[in-house]
């Protein structure tokens, strides 16, 4: 038995168990999600998918359903595939198609810690741990109690732990969210969350790993850092660059230091764009640091952040491609607007 994923266009996420020789459609209908079928043999591509890590095997696909080009890229036919492994596939429909919401818990906020002085560290425990699953990077709603209103924030840990879930939440001078951390949350306080969203996720670690944040978009990263500790992952390098304001919007530094003893390729820097005259590390932005990266090699490269870092650093990886400077890459993010 093995576990697939599968994420639609609009970032809704199913998980669910997939036994041995059992065809990943007929999972997927086992589990109520009902992917997009007609003749079942192979032929007709209604079912297509593209398997974005893990191992698979398919038994016969027609020509005209699929070229041998898109099989090499990972496109499969739900009708004909099996695991071998843990997987994931995305699907560019969306999950309302395929009869698929996203899943409610409750829970109760059991842990607050302000950790710098633009974000804070929220725990939550869940009423129900029943079908609570997502993929390292990705988020959820959290509604704003006595309001309508709820927000994005990315799990900071790669799976729930002894049934809470934890964030990495950033601080506005004035916000919904900001306003309620600040003046009225509480130890005891009940929440509703909507779980899982989002295409941005920890594929299969085969290469090595670039891995940027910005601010809070730190959450996802610790996520991810938290499943590669628990792979084979682990023996690949490992860089990560966190960028921040100041010194002061710096958080989590503990974790990131201890993953030195995890992995045995692993390097992290922090840059500052606006540091005081005593800071004695870098200075300006995440693509200072990237210009430091010289990966000569195939890499995967993870952004969280502000856009404007995420174009920033999108464009600089582009341009040393193309100046040879930097091997090929396959890019991956997640933008963070405040609200």
């Amino acid at each position: 038995m093995h576990t697939a994923a599968i994420v639609f266009r609009d970032g809704v996420t199913r998980i669910f168990e997939v036994n041995s020789n059992e065809r990943l459609l007929d999972a997927a209908f086992r589990n109520g999600v009902s992917l997009p079928l007609d003749c079942r043999e192979g032929v007709c591509a209604t079912c297509r998918g593209l398997c974005e890590s893990g191992k698979i095997e398919m038994d016969y696909v027609d020509e005209d359903a699929l070229s041998e080009s898109e099989i090499a890229s990972g496109y499969v036919l739900s009708c004909q595939t099996t695991l071998q492994s843990a997987a994931s596939f995305y699907f560019d429909i969306d999950s309302s198609v395929c009869n698929v919401s996203v899943r409610t818990f409750d829970g109760t906020v059991s842990s607050l810690e302000k950790v710098s002085d633009a974000a804070m560290i929220m725990e939550v425990t869940l009423d129900d741990l029943a079908g609570v699953s997502y993929l390292p990077g990705q988020y959820a709603h959290i509604y704003i109690p006595d309001t309508e209103e709820h927000r994005a924030y990315s799990f900071a840990t790669a799976k729930a732990v002894d049934g809470k879930l934890r964030f990495l939440m950033r601080l506005l001078p004035d916000g919904v969210m900001s306003n309620y951390l600040r003046d009225r949350c509480q130890l005891g306080d009940k929440l509703k969350l909507e779980l899982p969203y989002g295409a941005f996720y920890l594929r299969e670690i085969e290469k090595p790993l670039l891995l940027i944040a910005g601010g809070t978009g730190l959450s996802a990263i610790l996520g991810m850092l938290d499943q590669l500790a628990e792979s084979e992952g682990r023996n690949l390098p490992i860089r990560v660059i966190y960028g921040a304001r100041k010194e002061e919007d710096l958080s989590e530094l503990n974790r990131l230091e201890a993953y030195r003893s995890i992995f045995s390729n692993y390097h992290f820097e922090i840059i500052l764009s606006d540091a005081v005259d005593t800071w004695t590390g870098k200075r300006g932005y995440v693509t200072d640091c990237i210009m430091d990266c010289q990966f000569t090699t195939p890499f995967d490269a993870y952004l969280c952040g502000p856009p404007a870092m995420i174009e920033a650093s999108e464009a600089w990886l582009k341009a040393a491609h193309l100046e040879k400077a930097i091997g090929d890459y396959q890019l991956y993010f997640e933008r963070f607007v405040s609200s």
